[in-house]
């Protein structure tokens, strides 16, 4: 009866591994289709901001349309039609630079 008992409680010794295989597979599917392209988009937006200069035309996730007039560290200056007007904006806020390519094919 102790035998068994332990046999029961104690001795799956080797069972350990293969239930931990589900968690691991699950974490490996999160990882490469959650975590891993989420990365990829936050590294290819850093660099656009990076890329950022006087002159481009952006688009704001609050939805301005402007041309960048200045930049500073954290933010930009935005010159927006029709009336020109000057707005600051936080560089976090720029969610595209908008090329001349694409403005031709919307109009």
């Amino acid at each position: 009866m102790q035998f068994l008992l332990a046999v029961q409680f104690g001795g799956g010794g080797g069972m350990g591994w293969l239930g931990m295989a589900p968690l691991i597979f699950i974490f490996a599917i999160f990882y490469f289709l959650l975590i891993l392209p989420q990365q990829r988009r936050q590294k290819k937006w850093q660099a656009m901001l990076d890329q950022l200069k006087t002159g481009d035309k952006i688009t704001t996730s609050g939805g301005l349309r402007g041309t960048i007039m200045a930049l500073k560290d954290d933010c930009v200056h935005l010159r927006v039609p029709p009336s020109n007007t000057l707005l600051e904006v936080t560089k976090a806020s720029v969610l595209q630079v908008t090329t001349t390519d694409e403005e031709v094919k919307t109009k």
